[in-house]
């Protein structure tokens, strides 16, 4: 027998304390739902199982448009393209018939946030084009911490002691992966991976500020976006039969079925763990990359890239231990 106790002795009823003497579980039935049987993954683990996949999936990224073999434009066109029909279609099969209504509400904000989407997105393509995969991923990973300093501007939320060495720590490790690519022909990639970090760090900002606007949504007005820049510079219907498969891999499997996973992911994961879940990419993207075209990353990538992970790394350890203390704790620790 299950019943609630949140009434109190005085106005008749059983406290909770009375309950769990004579043995009745006092737990609410949302309580219940919540505590996993011994044969279910608790919430955390599935969260972790999620992301991890999602992370898995989307370092492939770098390797994919570098064996598409094509230009930049036509990788742009293509990928943003196949990345705004499927999430508009998975979009379209969830609200069922909602979907220009839902797209309607979101108005200016959807579209703004969709243009800086498409805009990072454009500069993340030509990056891995133009430079080493390591200096994109890398560079990239400071993407959070460009939203913190933006979220501390322009929305007025507070920014930890932590996260302003963080942000130091990582500003040193892009410099250092830039300057060592100074007169090696990459340095264009470089600057394209830096704007792409400030595009994604204003819309991680832009996300907190408009939370209700749907974030696959989102991502697929960026595709179109990027499709209809490239369009005009692109020849996209004279390709090989293996770049047209690589990219229809790359837009309508890949990136979909990550962005998918890790938006479900966080869900059940505060932002600081999937933040170091993110960083994944940055290790495993290389790795391919190395392993199926023999690019090895520079020296510097390998030092700024290390410290860069080192600062983000502390910075989100810090951030789940104080989520994890006891409110008590955790109010000494703002006020202290």
């Amino acid at each position: 027998m299950l019943l609630t106790a949140r009434d109190t002795s005085h106005n008749g009823y059983a406290t909770e304390s009375t309950l769990r003497i004579y043995g009745f579980d006092t737990r609410t039935r949302s309580e219940t739902a919540l505590r996993p049987s011994p044969r279910q993954l608790s919430p955390r683990i599935r969260g972790m199982l999620i992301v991890g996949a999602g992370v898995f999936i989307m370092s492939f990224d770098a390797l994919l448009v570098r064996l598409a073999e094509t230009s930049i434009w036509n990788v742009a066109f293509w990928r943003g393209l196949f990345i705004a029909l499927s999430l508009w279609s998975l979009q379209a099969l969830r609200l069922r018939g909602r979907l220009a209504a839902t797209i309607r509400a979101g108005g200016l904000p959807l579209l703004g946030v969709g243009v800086i989407m498409g805009s990072g997105s454009l500069s993340i393509v030509s990056s891995f084009t133009l430079t080493l995969a390591a200096n994109t991923v890398v560079i990239l990973s400071a993407a959070p911490l460009v939203a913190a300093v933006l979220s501390r501007l322009l929305l007025g939320e507070s920014c930890r002691p932590r996260t302003w060495v963080a942000i130091a720590g990582a500003m040193v490790g892009v410099w250092i992966v830039v300057s060592g690519s100074v007169g090696q022909g990459n340095l264009l990639g470089d600057v394209l991976a830096v704007a792409a970090t400030l595009f994604m760090g204003t819309y991680l900002t832009l996300l907190r500020r408009y939370p209700d606007i749907s974030r696959l949504l989102v991502v697929g007005l960026g595709g179109a976006c990027m499709a209809l820049v490239a369009v005009w510079f692109a020849a996209p219907f004279s390709l090989p039969a293996q770049t047209y498969a690589v990219l229809a891999l790359m837009g309508l499997v890949q990136m979909p079925a990550a962005l998918a996973l890790v938006t479900t992911g966080t869900r059940y994961l505060p932002s600081p763990e999937v933040g170091l879940f993110l960083l994944g990419e940055t290790i495993l993207a290389p790795i391919w990359v190395g392993m199926a075209l023999g690019e090895i990353p520079a020296v510097p990538t390998l030092a700024g890239g290390a410290l860069i992970l080192l600062a983000l790394t502390l910075n989100a350890c810090l951030a789940l231990r104080e989520q994890s203390a006891p409110p008590n704790d955790r109010q000494g620790r703002r006020t202290g």
